[in-house]
């Protein structure tokens, strides 16, 4: 795991813990959770990440490429919660950026729902610093930001044009937590529910990958046997 919990305003606010314990693996996951989950649930959710990709043959439970979490503060209300996705736009890119330097092997981001915020306004950084090479892939799924804001002209759009990787958009109109609840509460419709925008143009490298039928809610992206990671690993191209 990687935390920023209780260390944004530290000098270095991302901390490695647990075992690190995988210098056979090609190439890396690194998942970013969403809204309420605590230290333990950012824990499981990783983990659970990591069985969907074995389930899905992308990996063996021995080797293959191990699932990093990321771990930030999202167990807090809804407010407060999208200010925390932002503030954690800079230790994410400089986590990337320094993964890129100092190891090299090809890193794949997952973010499911509010992590699709946190990992938008890191590309948004990235791009910034024109580190647009850090990253080999990346993936939402039941990404909870507007459907425009992957757009050409919407908040995340060039950044996403500029990232030197794919940039794929797993939703399901099942999901009824973007359908219902995150319309409610943002007065707009959710990319992970429906997608980009139909007034929006699609960037450059980005993709949206309808999964309607394999999905069935908010909660069952990742999950092995119910979710959509063997279709997303077809896309991704993981080993």
């Amino acid at each position: 795991m990687v935390t920023t919990r209780g260390r944004l305003d530290a000098a270095d606010p991302t901390e490695r813990v647990g075992s690190w314990d995988f210098n056979e693996a090609d190439e890396v996951v690194l998942y970013v959770h969403g809204l309420n989950a605590d230290a333990e649930s950012a824990r499981d959710q990783a983990y659970t990440a990591r069985l969907g990709l074995a389930a899905a043959g992308a990996t063996a439970e021995a080797d293959g490429p191990p699932v990093v979490g990321y771990s930030w503060a999202s167990n807090v209300d809804w407010g407060p919660a999208k200010q925390n996705a932002d503030a954690n736009a800079a230790p994410l890119a400089d986590w990337v950026a320094a993964w890129a330097d100092d190891d090299g092997r090809p890193l794949h981001l997952f973010a499911h729902s509010l992590g699709a915020r946190v990992t938008g306004a890191a590309l948004r950084r990235l791009a910034d610093r024109g580190r647009t090479d850090a990253l080999a892939s990346v993936s939402l799924f039941g990404g909870a930001i507007p459907n425009d804001s992957v757009g050409t002209d919407g908040r995340y759009g060039s950044a996403i044009a500029a990232v030197d990787a794919p940039v794929y958009n797993f939703h399901s109109r099942n999901d009824r937590v973007l359908g219902w609840v995150y319309r409610l509460s943002d007065g707009t419709r959710a990319v992970g529910h429906g997608g980009l925008a139909g007034s929006a143009n699609a960037p450059a490298g980005y993709e949206d990958v309808d999964v309607t039928d394999l999905v069935a809610d908010h909660y069952s992206y990742i999950e092995p046997e119910e979710g959509c990671l063997p279709r997303a690993v077809d896309r991704i191209g993981i080993e």
